[in-house]
């Protein structure tokens, strides 16, 4: 079997096309897969990583005001159908699979061209623009949110499934977790609180922290904090002494790191959505007040619906009014435990294996 995945940019785009691989290998250990991103994103660090062969090609998102980047970036973005084109006359797949974003643009228009089946992944409530227009033509769309069906009206096929990801639930014993501790150099004994701002990392948040760290406002409180590479030696420079913390650039380990925690406080992207609730943590998000139709807000509030989580817009966001929300439900352990059974109650089950279904389906219609 060969296969293409298109993911690039950010970890809530690379991410779940991993784990659709991962899953897919688990099925057929000889599937040769390749996945296409541009030579800038997070993608050539987290693919190649994960044992994947990368090709790239040079689009890029188009913005909406006029400027000359802008035109440039167009330009290249038009040749990039053409080496999507060639990239999928090469390897000849059986199906080709997206997880959105701008990337799906020209690696679709080949996949549609040459008639192999294709399917995307929207893991936000909110559909994105690529989705909503390849969506179309696409043989499947699957969802990660059943609000998400009701705004794709125009789209062939469309099957809820939840977001892929590679975190699940695990009970760590207690050995483990000093063992996540002494890799991280935090302390045994305090509650740790992961933090991070998605894959690229949260300017209003790492003020916030930074504020915190600096005061010593975490006396009480430990904290494992995934600050953004582009954003590490800056925050790491602005952070007088380590108190209780420990600053790194992104956290590979994330299913240790998620189920090591007793609180997470994060922006309210899908894949973040769903590794909290799959794991069952309390969650204090804040949504990115930029994203496309709020979607971020809108992910947040399916958790905060069921009293799994709190909510601090951006707008609102302080130091103090963060760690006051945090201590709230440090401090309060029969708290921490009704939200993290509330989250566990929402997550949706065997996420990996109906989506491998939906693209087994597909390849077995096609032959």
């Amino acid at each position: 079997m060969k296969v293409i995945i298109a993911a690039a940019g950010t970890g809530g785009h690379i991410n779940p096309g991993i784990a659709i691989a991962n899953e897919i290998k688990k099925h057929y250990p000889n599937a040769d897969i390749t996945f296409i991103g541009t030579p800038r994103g997070l993608e050539n660090d987290l693919v190649p990583r994960s044992g994947y062969k990368l090709k790239t090609i040079e689009a890029y998102g188009i913005r909406r005001k006029i400027s000359l980047s802008n035109f440039k970036n167009a330009c290249k973005t038009l040749k990039s159908y053409k080496t999507a084109k060639n990239i999928i006359k090469e390897i000849k797949p059986d199906i080709v699979i997206g997880t959105g974003g701008y990337i799906c643009g020209p690696v679709f228009s080949g996949a549609f061209k040459y008639k192999i089946p294709t399917v995307i992944h929207e893991s936000n409530a909110f559909p994105g623009v690529a989705v909503k227009v390849l969506s179309k033509k696409t043989d499947t769309v699957l969802v990660g949110f059943e609000d998400a069906k009701k705004r794709l009206p125009k789209a062939k096929n469309v099957v809820v499934t939840g977001t892929p990801t590679k975190v699940n639930k695990i009970d760590l014993t207690e050995e483990q977790k000093q063992t996540i501790k002494k890799q991280f150099k935090i302390n045994n004994n305090l509650p740790v609180v992961t933090v991070f701002g998605g894959s690229q990392g949260a300017e209003s948040i790492n003020k916030c922290f930074i504020d915190i760290i600096n005061n010593k406002l975490n006396s009480d409180y430990q904290i494992i904090w995934a600050v953004g590479q582009k954003k590490y030696e800056e925050v790491r420079n602005s952070i007088k002494e380590l108190y209780n913390t420990a600053v790194v650039p992104y956290i590979y380990n994330m299913e240790e790191v998620l189920n090591l925690a007793d609180l997470v406080v994060s922006r309210s992207g899908a894949m973040t959505i769903t590794e909290v609730a799959k794991c069952g943590k309390p969650a204090i998000f804040i949504p990115y007040p930029y994203a496309t139709e709020n979607h971020q807000e809108y992910n947040a509030r399916v958790l905060a619906n069921v009293d799994a989580a709190r909510i601090v817009l951006d707008k609102e966001l302080s130091s103090e009014k963060l760690n006051k929300e945090i201590k709230n439900i440090i401090t309060d352990k029969q708290k921490q435990v009704q939200m993290a059974k509330n989250a566990e109650k929402i997550a949706i089950k065997d996420v990996n294996e109906k989506i491998y279904k939906e693209i087994e389906k597909l390849i077995k219609k096609s032959t």
